[in-house]
């Protein structure tokens, strides 16, 4: 009896609201439980809360349970969540794991640019194998839209660390090299003669430590199979003292270069390059500097942008720890903490020293290339094309015999062998 009288006070204390019975194909109501004044039915008591524990689990099993819900906090201070949606759900699987895609072609390109965006949110590219591996599968299928400009001025650090990420971007149209020191011998540069690299229209090679020889390597390609920088529009080598005039014979393979800057080159006859690049090129010496090499339009575009600036900080922060000792040293001194912008410093003294010798920048006038001939001076023209190639034709049996040996040496051979 005491059991009964204290499961019906339990009863009659907890409301359990309406009872749905159905029965001969008919919803029937039992026991409405009181008195119709009743308050509403509640599963919960006003006073309780809820405390999500996951102490028990590890940190993959927590993310992974909380990251498919998006947690928002009211006006009253009160927590909300609302569950994500499948598609994102799937985008953050496959962003997190993006590096064992085996490919992306054929995806289509407005998923495959948020898919990239999440992986980028994520930092997969900064990784060290896994990130090159997951940014190959985006340049292999979708080319210049991961990036169609690249500005890498004065950041040879990024270059020395990331080299192999910047030789997978496929379909650059500007490339901007300028200031990084390279030489001729750097690995970048024996890649700017492949066949992924051939879009390449604008290349900025400013102050690089170039010579003869890294310009004969780097035109050979073009010069023998007319493949490589074939394409290329502008191209800037200005700042580079140890470029002679047997270099700058190399560059007349590139038949569409429109614009050419070689301000500070080592030209030992500047009136019989300046005659050269006219005659073979069509290419005119500018009285006024060109807006195509103002260094500023040139910038990093596409869907990696964030991608580059990210490789910078994190190198950047690789290194204070080891700037840390030396700072001390050079608290004392007023300009102690300048060592970061000594390359632009020199950068700026060799613009100043090209300034001061003299701008040498050369471009292609439209009217050159009109294919309509003047009719009446037809037999003037005749003997004018005929002198043209007669002095052509010296002019090549003697550049050939002093630099037969340069065109296609041992070096050449094996650079071309590799296509």
């Amino acid at each position: 009896g005491q059991g009964m009288s204290s499961w019906s006070c339990a009863e009659g204390h907890l409301d359990t609201g309406p009872i749905y019975v159905r029965e001969n194909g008919r919803l029937h109501v039992v026991g409405q439980g009181g008195s119709p004044t009743a308050r509403p039915f509640r599963l919960f008591p006003r006073g309780f809360s809820v405390e999500l524990c996951m102490n028990g689990e590890d940190e993959g099993a927590r993310s992974q349970r909380t990251d498919h819900f998006i947690f928002t906090y009211t006006k009253e201070g009160n927590l909300r969540y609302s569950a994500k949606s499948l598609f994102s759900l799937a985008l953050g699987y496959v962003s997190d794991n993006v590096d064992r895609v085996d490919s992306l072609v054929g995806f289509p390109e407005q998923i495959a640019e948020k898919l990239f965006s999440a992986a980028e949110a994520r930092q997969k590219f900064t990784e060290p194998v896994a990130g090159l591996r997951a940014l190959q599968k985006f340049t292999e299928a979708y080319g210049h839209l991961v990036l169609c400009s690249l500005c890498l001025r004065n950041r040879y650090l990024v270059i020395s660390e990331k080299l192999e990420e910047i030789k997978s971007f496929r379909e650059l149209t500007c490339l901007d090299l300028s200031c990084c020191k390279l030489g001729d011998e750097h690995e970048l540069l024996e890649h700017l003669t492949k066949e992924s690299l051939s879009s390449v229209k604008r290349l900025l090679l400013k102050d690089n430590s170039l010579s003869d020889a890294g310009l004969r390597r780097m035109t050979a390609p073009v010069r023998v199979l007319k493949k490589g920088l074939e394409n290329l529009l502008i191209l800037d080598l200005s700042c580079n003292p140890n470029i002679t005039d047997v270099g700058i014979g190399y560059l007349l393979s590139f038949k569409k270069l429109n614009c050419l800057d070689i301000s500070g080159a080592g030209l030992k006859d500047v009136n019989a390059v300046t005659k050269r690049l006219q005659m073979h090129i069509g290419l005119v010496p500018s009285k006024v500097p060109l807006k195509e090499f103002d260094h500023s339009n040139c910038r990093t575009e596409g869907w990696a942008e964030q991608t580059v600036l990210q490789w910078e900080q994190a190198i950047m922060e690789a290194m204070k720890p080891q700037e840390h000792p030396r700072s001390r040293t050079a608290a004392l001194h007023f300009y102690g903490k300048t060592h970061r912008i000594e390359e632009v410093v020199k950068c700026k003294l060799l613009e100043t020293e090209t300034k001061a010798s003299g701008n040498l920048q050369f471009y292609k006038k439209e009217n050159q290339n009109c294919p309509l001939p003047l009719k009446r001076e037809a037999a003037d023209s005749h003997e004018l094309k005929n002198n043209k190639k007669r002095a052509l034709a010296e002019q090549e049996r003697e550049r050939t015999s002093k630099q037969k040996h340069l065109c296609l040496t041992v070096e050449d051979w094996d650079l071309l062998n590799t296509y």
